[in-house]
């Protein structure tokens, strides 16, 4: 991986009980240097994280980040990234990772969600293509991708994950969002 290779890392915060979540978009390079940043919202439980998600992308205007790497394909509970649809607009590799293994959300989707609201999240969640363990430093991510193969999956993963768990982009990303909601939440949640 050179060392001025760029990936942009997508993460959300909420606070229980919220409406709207925080995004941070952040693109760092390989060698670890923050180079940019971008924030916006998504609904808690709805179902625009795709457009949310491509939004951000779109208004970041950085065409020299190489990949994208989301945290997870639910960013706000059950808010069910479609990540072919993310992938072809963005038009770059991308690579949703998950930090625990699961059985995955169908049946959580089914007991927290009801109607339409659960249709449309069991249809989207089912689109996804199966995620597959990845060894980075001694510890397994689960990842989906799109745009790329599995071999290279790995390999940017780990290039862009210098220790722990979390790659770079994904680490900032969340840190961005927590502080980002933390600002946000009194202001947010005030009654005028």
């Amino acid at each position: 991986m050179k060392s001025g290779a760029r990936a942009l890392g997508l993460a959300t915060s909420y606070a229980p009980g919220a409406e709207l979540a925080t995004v941070a978009g952040v693109v760092v390079r390989a060698d670890r240097v923050v180079d940019g940043f971008v924030f916006g919202e998504l609904t808690v439980g709805g179902s625009d994280s795709t457009a949310s998600l491509t939004n951000l992308v779109d208004r970041l205007e950085r065409p020299d980040v190489q990949y994208v790497f989301i945290a997870g394909i639910a960013p706000a509970q059950y808010n069910i990234l479609d990540l072919s649809a993310f992938v072809e607009h963005v038009d770059r590799p991308t690579i949703a990772i998950a930090f625990e293994e699961s059985n995955g959300l169908e049946s959580a989707i089914k007991s927290a969600l009801d109607g339409q609201q659960r249709t449309k999240a069991l249809e989207r969640y089912r689109t996804l293509s199966e995620r597959w363990p990845v060894l980075v430093n001694d510890n397994r991510l689960f990842v989906r991708a799109g745009g790329i193969d599995r071999d290279a999956v790995a390999r940017i993963v780990r290039g862009f994950t210098p220790s722990g768990t979390r790659p770079e982009p994904l680490r900032v990303a969340r840190q961005a969002a927590r502080a980002m909601d933390d600002w946000n939440g009194p202001a947010r949640n005030k009654t005028l």
